[in-house]
């Protein structure tokens, strides 16, 4: 286990001078405040998306924790990711239960089909990883190169900016409260140093939370938080579990989002490799089977789909931490989390205007995060064929434009992966005839 495992190290230097590797572990209250501030960078995609789909977000809390610590020991710790509720399942879920009340947080009555294609799927993406492991990453990288990679990492944060703005439309006071959260984390990403620059998304919630509240409750404005269902939760409880069914229908349409979760999680994988100047390249099969192992057994206890959190690398983008200890700590933090329902009731408080801001931000770190992908590989984007594939792969993830085969639908993200990877080989023809 000794080779399976990195040689931590402890950090050392200035926590400003240069990033912190992989295998480097800082102080344990300087991790477990790092850990923390990635539990709180999830934690708004991870309750959403159980919301939409019909599922309990405290169980996908808690089995995002769980999650992420099985991830953390299948890569033998080498592969710094948070492991989320993945919003690729969210149509195709929907389509396959036939769920009518997205967003209402109503319980999915056909969650346990939900459920077994999920499970399915997971065992699909597992496969593809023991395939990467076996044959290596060379075909997964001349079906995806920068150019394709970038471009999809890119329309992860792209394709999430309407719904997050959607969200405080039509409502002013909302509206202003979200670009105040967005000026309370700039603020901290800007103006200050060390440890709390690097902690700029957690200070800077609790920063627009605390205006908020000033606003909202004490002078009257805009809807105050309401504290009472804080009050009325249990502090220990367990999750709903479900047990899951295995029917064709729903295991045909949501299986094929492991294709999806292969072209986000390579995606990520380039982002991180980009962010630490480290070669994960090695560690992709792993991570492939990790991810689809953790999928796996979320479906199976009635969770949603798993997949390596954007907003997580986010977090690193800003703090330069890549230290995956930190991701250990924040796994076992979010089990505890998901065992306590009157946490599940603070984090209800938060208001959307705030996770609207946060959102902002978080989505902005992980479209930029697509855009380095193509300078650190110097992409030429004076070939047509790099500018093709960029161009139609943005707009189509952007807009969200959705093929349907049936009552299969592919989604925005899914289709514009599917049609950056068409592209890619197509217009590669041309490479060849010459």
């Amino acid at each position: 286990m000794s080779n399976w495992f990195p040689k931590w190290r402890p950090y050392s230097g200035s926590i400003d001078a240069r990033p912190v590797g992989t295998n480097e572990y800082l102080p344990p209250i300087h991790s477990a405040i790092l850990g923390v501030q990635h539990v709180f960078a999830m934690f708004g995609a991870t309750v959403l998306a159980p919301f939409l789909m019909g599922f309990d977000p405290n169980l996908a809390i808690m089995m995002s924790g769980i999650c992420t610590i099985l991830f953390f020991i299948i890569t033998g710790g080498r592969v710094p990711s948070y492991l989320g509720s993945s919003f690729a399942f969210i149509g195709v879920v929907i389509a396959a239960t036939g769920y009518a009340a997205s967003g209402t947080g109503a319980p999915n009555t056909n969650l346990a089909a939900a459920a077994g294609g999920i499970m399915a799927c997971g065992i699909l993406y597992a496969i593809f990883g023991f395939l990467v492991v076996a044959t290596g990453t060379r075909w997964i990288e001349k079906l995806m190169p920068p150019v394709v990679t970038g471009a999809v990492v890119m329309i992860i944060g792209l394709n999430l900016a309407p719904v997050t703005v959607k969200n405080v439309l039509g409502n002013d006071f909302n509206m202003w409260m979200s670009l105040v959260t967005v000026l309370c984390m700039g603020t901290i990403a800007v103006f200050t140093k060390g440890l709390l620059q690097r902690l700029l998304l957690l200070v800077g919630l609790l920063m627009a939370y605390l205006v908020y509240y000033i606003v909202a409750n004490a002078m009257g404005y805009g809807t105050p938080i309401n504290f009472a269902p804080i009050q009325q939760a249990a502090w220990f409880g367990l999750p709903t579990f479900h047990s899951p069914t295995f029917e064709f229908n729903a295991v045909l349409i949501i299986a094929p989002i492991a294709l999806i979760l292969v072209a986000e999680n390579l995606g990520h994988i380039k982002a991180v490799s980009a962010m630490t100047g480290e070669n994960l390249d090695p560690q992709i099969g792993k991570a492939f089977i990790a991810d689809g192992v953790a999928t796996t057994l979320s479906g199976g206890v009635g969770a949603p789909g798993m997949t390596t959190y954007g907003e997580n690398i986010g977090v690193m983008a800003v703090t330069r931490v890549y230290s995956t200890v930190v991701f250990a700590i924040a796994g076992v933090f979010a089990i505890f989390l998901g065992l306590s329902p009157k946490f599940g009731a603070v984090i209800h408080t938060i208001p959307t205007a705030i996770l609207t801001g946060a959102s902002i931000v978080v989505f902005g770190l992980i479209t930029i995060a697509g855009a380095k992908i193509w300078i650190e590989n110097k992409v030429d984007f004076s070939k047509n064929k790099n500018l093709m594939v960029a161009a139609v792969t943005i707009i189509l993830g952007t807009g969200d434009f959705a093929l349907q085969f049936g009552s299969f639908n592919l989604g925005g993200i899914g289709t514009a992966t599917f049609a950056a990877l068409f592209l890619n080989w197509f217009f590669g023809l041309a490479d060849k005839s010459q």
